[in-house]
């Protein structure tokens, strides 16, 4: 396995390059029209519902959850294109959780435009997220290359996923709903592997390696492979909110502590912090501050409880568990070759990203 290609994530990168034209054509081909084809009020039906979520989903980013149900599929020895409708289904998910997700946070921005519920208001931009829901299921049930009991195993799968971030985004909002500063780092990854781990890396490589056909054992080892790797993701993203490069990150940078998120950096802070310089961070936390200065603060505050060290530790020691994962299931035989070499590639990608 060459670690010029790995240790930079490169390998994936390029995979990821090359799936991007499949993706986005499967995307558009998957755009839903009004269900009546005469006597409807088409314009309005595409102004009010079809148009915004497709506008929404054409201008997402890199494409990895789908992208990741490709390499799924081949890593069971079968072909990108057996995965394709669940990959479209996976990202109209991303979509769904997004346009809500943005609602509940009362954010400004998506993507550098203003978020749909700003546009469109709230109402529509609901409706518009919950059009993107249905739409996970049909893209699938509609897939007439996709045998039967594939499509049921498909859509058991992405049902479980769904639940799984459910879950974890009610855990996220819950807390801050409550404002509870007394979750515990395993509080924080077990919310996490819900809200990111599954839907972003477990769930999209099994779901394709069932659309390939792989029997469910085999499929599963994808999932104890991916689980490490999501919450690797996810902590690097924490990261570079934090300590990341200011001007890369743009006007997000430290917004999670204008948010009063509570990431690991920041639970694993108040854990071991000792009394005064523990209500200090709540304080900041609480203040929702947008002051350079007292950020810088808070960050501070996160290292001096070691919240920041302990995040990169654990993110590098969950990736060498993926990547370990990743090499036994092709010595094993349960992988290819080749796949292995991606999702290892994919594993560092996730922890050396600098956005």
């Amino acid at each position: 396995m060459s670690d010029a290609n790995t240790n930079t994530g490169e390998a994936f990168v390029a995979y990821l390059r090359e799936k991007l034209p499949l993706i986005e054509r499967a995307l558009h081909e998957a755009n839903a029209a009004p269900m009546a084809e005469v006597d409807a009020p088409a314009r309005d039906l595409d102004r009010y519902l079809y148009e915004p979520l497709a506008h929404f989903t054409a201008g997402g980013g890199k494409r990895v959850r789908p992208v990741l149900a490709l390499l799924g599929a081949e890593a069971m020895g079968g072909c990108a294109e057996q995965a394709l409708s669940s990959g479209v289904a996976i990202e109209l998910f991303q979509s769904a959780a997004l346009i809500h997700d943005d609602i509940a946070d009362a954010s400004e921005l998506r993507r550098g435009e203003p978020c749909l519920y700003r546009t469109h208001g709230e109402g529509l931009a609901i409706n518009a997220g919950d059009l993107a829901l249905t739409r996970v299921f049909e893209v699938v049930l509609n897939d007439a290359s996709l045998p039967g009991d594939r499509r049921l195993r498909v859509l058991d799968e992405l049902v479980r996923m769904e639940r799984h971030t459910l879950e974890g985004q009610a855990l996220d909002l819950g807390w801050a709903r409550d404002g509870r500063w007394d979750v515990t780092s395993s509080d924080y990854l077990y919310m996490i592997e819900g809200k990111t781990a599954w839907y972003t890396v477990a769930s999209p490589l099994r779901i394709g390696a069932l659309a390939a056909g792989a029997a469910d054992e085999a499929a599963l080892e994808l999932v104890e492979l991916g689980r490490p790797a999501g919450l690797a993701f996810q902590l690097q993203d924490d990261l570079l909110n934090l300590v990341g490069d200011a001007s890369a990150q743009g006007k997000d940078f430290r917004s999670d502590i204008t948010e009063s998120k509570r990431t690991l950096a920041v639970v694993w802070a108040l854990e071991h912090l000792d009394d005064e310089p523990h209500r200090e961070l709540v304080d900041l936390l609480e203040s929702k501050t947008t002051n350079p200065d007292e950020l810088a603060r808070a960050v501070e505050l996160i290292e001096q409880g070691g919240g920041i060290e302990a995040c990169r530790d654990l993110a590098l020691k969950l990736t060498r568990d993926a990547q370990g994962k990743a090499r036994a299931l092709a010595t094993s035989g349960t992988i290819t070759p080749e796949s292995a070499e991606l999702l290892c590639s994919m594993a560092d990608f996730f922890i050396n990203r600098s956005a």
